[in-house]
């Protein structure tokens, strides 16, 4: 199956990444890099060869643990807080 190739991750987190530029709000953003990080896990071999060849639910299970974190970690960074709400001090007409 192709989804067992490292390439074929990077691309699908490209393809996200484009995504990304078509929807506001670093919807795609965690995903894509999740689906990254889940083809160099693959290139690398950074798991032990058993426990990842030959089975799409692990790669999943990386994919999805991956993307929460690196999702969390780009709202930590740049998401809007103190409850969501921009808001302004001053009125720029008024002066």
């Amino acid at each position: 199956m192709v989804w067992e190739d490292w390439w074929a991750w990077i691309a699908f987190g490209l393809v996200l990444a484009i995504l990304e530029l078509l929807a506001p709000g670093f919807v795609f953003v965690g995903f894509a890099l999740g689906a990254v990080a889940t083809g160099l896990v693959l290139w690398t071999d950074l798991f032990p060869a058993a426990w990842m060849d030959g089975s799409f639910a692990r790669h999943l299970l990386v994919f999805a643990v991956l993307s929460v974190g690196f999702w969390v970690l780009v709202r930590a960074l740049l998401g809007v807080r103190g409850g969501q709400v921009k808001t302004f001090d001053r009125d720029i007409n008024e002066d």
